[in-house]
C-alpha cells in the first residue's frame, strides 16, 4: 500500500511539474513576443527620431543660408551708402 502511495504522489508531483513547465513555456513565449514588438517600436521611434535630425538639420542649414544672404545683403547695402557718403563729402570738400 505505501507503495501505490509512493507512486501516486510521485505521479502526482511529476504532473504537477509537468504543468508548471508548460505554463513556464508559454509565459516565456508571450514575454519573448512582447520584446519582438517592442523592439519593433524602438526601431521605428528610433527611425522617426533619426528623420526628424535630418530634417533639423536641413531646415537650420536653409536657415543659415538665408541668415548669410541678409548678411551679405546688408553688407553690401552699407558699403553703397558709405561710398555715398564718402562721395557727397569729397564733392562738398571740392566746392
Amino acid at each position: 500500500m505505501k507503495k501505490v502511495f509512493i507512486t501516486v504522489m510521485a505521479l502526482s508531483l511529476s504532473m504537477s511539474v509537468l504543468t508548471s513547465c508548460k505554463d513556464a513555456s508559454e509565459k516565456a513565449e508571450e514575454a519573448t513576443e512582447a520584446l519582438e514588438d517592442a523592439g519593433e517600436s524602438l526601431e521605428d521611434a528610433a527611425k522617426d527620431a533619426g528623420d526628424a535630425i535630418k530634417e533639423a538639420g536641413e531646415e537650420a542649414q536653409e536657415m543659415g543660408e538665408k541668415a548669410l544672404d541678409s548678411i551679405k545683403k546688408a553688407g553690401e547695402e552699407a558699403m553703397d551708402k558709405t561710398k555715398e557718403a564718402a562721395k557727397k563729402a569729397i564733392d562738398s570738400v571740392k566746392i
